[in-house]
């Protein structure tokens, strides 16, 4: 009998849920046997392994094309696609883009199981897709400094390779690319001034994770949105608390240097309103069971917490309060979520 290979969590995991059925009842002691023996602890994570090599190979590739940049007949070589025009450059990124693009696909279906190697030959296709909307962006600049067109050009292309690809990871790109518009073409309608309706960039980007999210539960029902939808959840809530987690530390300043000229207690509604967005999370999520919402949720309510303790205390306490009183709070913590645990894994 060939036997599961399973990383050694899963293996507890299947093994406390065997003892279980057997303390019920529900298996005899024989069978339960069988079951434990029918799964082995892997040796090495050889996944993760593939997965950091073809990441450490992408960035080997990069460097290897800065060290031939370097040699003086590739420099001379460079020097002379100067002068191509831009047009061109685009249109062959672009062919480059299509080409790989798709043999990533086709790869993808000979081969489903070479997850990281189809990932890497997408990923290098999005580079190319992003080169090719640079120069035609330079193809038909006219000085406005409107680049901001560009981010949103991005969203469009990506959003429909994704689309037709059903590639989470070009989706990726697409809500970046989005939040990168949003984050320009606030600025470009500025003449790229501290605020925007009176928002400095960490809370016009508040009200962008806001959006981002809401869109989500109202596109939840939506078949062809359901396979991107996690993702986009993800990304919204990152959007949304890093967002007022700077928010918290700089309030609605305009300037680092307005900053450094005030108290951080004056900015202290910030942060009380930043706790108070992570605390309505997760109770939201627990209430409605929802793990992406009460994970966010608790994360970020105690890094506000902890940044607040830095930011109020670093330079009024005695550092070894300052460090005794923050190794008793985790030390609560840990011991609060180690009783959870245990209880939830006896019930």
């Amino acid at each position: 009998m060939n036997k599961l290979n399973l990383d050694k969590q899963e293996c507890e995991f299947l093994n406390s849920v065997i003892t279980h059925w057997e303390k019920e009842h529900l298996i005899d002691n024989e069978l339960a046997q069988n079951l434990r023996n029918s799964c082995e602890i892997k040796g090495f994570d050889w996944m993760r392994l593939a997965k950091y090599s073809f990441w450490i190979a992408l960035f080997c590739g990069m460097i290897a094309v800065g060290s031939l940049i370097i040699n003086d007949a590739v420099l001379d070589w460079i020097k002379s696609l100067y002068y191509a025009p831009d047009i061109v450059i685009s249109i062959s990124s672009g062919i480059m883009a299509i080409a790989l693009f798709y043999i990533g696909r086709r790869w993808e279906k000979r081969h489903p199981e070479k997850v990281f190697s189809n990932e890497a030959i997408i990923f290098t296709g999005i580079l190319f897709t992003a080169c090719c909307i640079a120069y035609l962006g330079k193809t038909f600049d006219n000085g406005s400094g409107h680049f901001s067109l560009l981010f949103l050009l991005s969203v469009f292309v990506y959003g429909f390779l994704a689309y037709r690809l059903d590639s989470r990871l070009i989706w990726l790109f697409a809500l970046v690319s989005l939040g990168s518009w949003f984050g320009t073409e606030t600025g470009f309608q500025t003449h790229w001034s501290y605020y925007f309706l009176g928002m400095n960039y960490p809370l016009r980007f508040v009200l962008f994770g806001l959006i981002l999210v809401s869109s989500c539960y109202i596109l939840k029902n939506q078949k062809w949105f359901a396979f991107f939808w996690e993702l986009t959840y993800v990304i919204g809530l990152l959007y949304l608390f890093m967002s007022l987690w700077l928010l918290s530390i700089f309030g609605n300043l305009g300037s680092i240097d307005t900053w450094w000229h005030i108290k951080q207690i004056s900015l202290y509604y910030w942060g009380i309103i930043s706790a108070a967005v992570a605390g309505g999370f997760l109770f939201f999520g627990l209430k409605n069971r929802d793990v992406i919402a009460r994970e966010f949720g608790i994360t970020f309510l105690l890094i506000f917490i902890y940044t607040k303790y830095f930011e109020y205390f670093w330079d009024h306490a005695n550092k070894t309060l300052f460090f005794a009183i923050l190794g008793a709070s985790f030390w609560l913590i840990g011991s609060k979520a180690e009783k959870i645990w245990n209880f939830k894994r006896v019930s």
